[in-house]
């Protein structure tokens, strides 16, 4: 792939994340308290988080299975344009009054939220591998500005939603089923790249991981599935720190970000003080990610996940002292500090996936990896909230130290592991 495709394909990427990021933070911002309008409870309010992760997590690996197939363009695009399959249905939920049709809609509504984190990897393909983490970077720092945008369209959506005659909470909604189709419809038409299997020739990454010599001799790549290339990863000490990696601080991330807001109102703070603590943690997420791409790419993917490890220990210790406090100022630092944690890890760890993956693994294994994550997410996100409620915020960061500590002994076992030949490496 040529540079200038390469470019454009990034700026695509970029102004797919940019309306991706905003018809996600749209739904999700108002989607809890409408679900517990509909369902005649506040339990049900946690369910949009748990709905959302379960769906990304099912679509992950049939959306890399189409990259496999048809490439880039038409899983991404088919990842949102489900996406706003879900918004619609969720609009339909609410004018029927039907909470089950919402939790459907949910379920669907996550798969933009899988084509949003597949872009990371799409990003990456055609780039040069000295430029590699800060290709990535930018696609997901590009999430930014759609997310940090997003909650704050939930008053003008509530009011086009009643200029409508729709349900008032169902409005943003609208936001996201137009944002999702127009990102459907800016990647189908516009992104160039090709299939994988025609990209394996013409990666530098595809020389070192082909076991049969000169780029003139590769041959398409076989097709593999999601749990073989899993199982082969496992065997590679430097594929299986980038799984837990990743896996390990998404599951962190959520656990502890959704049950802030609970902990921080337990305590009789208001919505504005938890919204400022809440936008900090999401400039956290997705800001620095560039100074993170550039990291990977000058000192190595494993320094960076270590890196994040050690800022998501400082994270869980600050939440963990300020529990009973709950005061505002440590736990906007420590939720900043909980979002570059998560930053410094997906961006490391998913790059050392790539670097340890023979090119005819790497895309089965991207989606293995996005359904792990977001399985994991869902899992912490829903024993959290018992937790919270048994023995309060302090416990729910020492579940993230739990999470935690495997992903420090894989990352140290990782480190002192010496790269080879990615096709060797795992498949040898």
């Amino acid at each position: 792939m040529s540079t200038t495709f390469q470019r454009r394909n990034q700026t695509v990427l970029v102004i797919g994340q940019l309306l991706s990021g905003v018809g996600v933070a749209s739904g999700v911002a108002v989607g809890g308290i409408l679900a517990a309008q509909l369902a005649g409870t506040t339990a049900a309010s946690g369910f949009v988080q748990t709905a959302s992760a379960l769906g990304a997590g099912l679509v992950a690996v049939p959306l890399a299975n189409l990259a496999v197939r048809s490439g880039r363009r038409w899983a991404l695009s088919t990842g949102f344009a489900l996406g706003a399959v879900g918004a619609a249905l969720v609009l339909l939920a609410a004018s029927l009054g039907q909470f089950w049709l919402m939790a459907a809609g949910m379920l669907f509504f996550g798969s933009a939220t899988a084509a949003g984190l597949q872009a990371r990897y799409a990003a990456v393909d055609g780039a040069p591998p000295e430029k590699a983490g800060r290709a990535m970077a930018i696609v997901i720092w590009a999430t930014t500005v759609g997310s940090v945008a997003g909650p704050n369209l939930s008053e003008p959506g509530r009011l086009f939603g009643i200029s409508l005659g729709l349900v008032p909470l169902s409005g943003p909604f609208v936001f996201s089923f137009v944002a999702f189709i127009t990102a459907a419809l800016v990647i189908s038409v516009f992104f160039l790249a090709p299939r994988p299997a025609q990209e394996a020739s013409q990666l530098p990454s595809a020389k070192l991981a082909s076991p049969v010599g000169p780029a003139s001799e590769v041959k398409p790549a076989k097709a593999h599935g999601a749990w073989r290339a899993l199982r082969l990863a496992s065997h590679n000490p430097r594929a299986l720190a980038a799984l837990v990696a990743v896996t390990g601080g998404h599951a962190i991330m959520v656990g502890v970000m959704v049950m802030t807001p609970v902990a921080m109102n337990a305590h009789g703070h208001s919505l504005e003080i938890i919204g400022i603590v809440i936008s900090l943690h999401i400039l956290g997420m997705y800001a620095a990610s560039p100074v993170f791409g550039v990291l990977v790419d000058k000192v190595g993917a494993v320094p960076v996940v270590l890196l994040g490890c050690g800022i998501f220990l400082a994270a869980i210790t600050v939440g963990a002292i300020f529990s009973e406090r709950s005061d505002p100022f440590m736990m906007s630092l420590a939720l900043t500090m909980l979002g570059l944690g998560w930053s410094a890890c997906l961006i490391g760890g998913s790059s050392l996936l790539n670097q340890s993956a023979p090119h005819e693994l790497r895309v089965p294994l991207q989606g293995a990896n996005d359904m792990m994550m977001n399985f994991g997410a869902a899992g912490m996100a829903a024993i959290a909230g018992p937790i919270l409620a048994l023995g309060g915020f302090f416990w729910v960061n020492m579940a993230a130290l739990v999470v935690l500590l495997p992903m420090v002994v894989f990352g140290l076992r990782a480190l002192r592991s010496t790269p080879e030949p990615a096709s060797v490496d795992i498949l040898g």
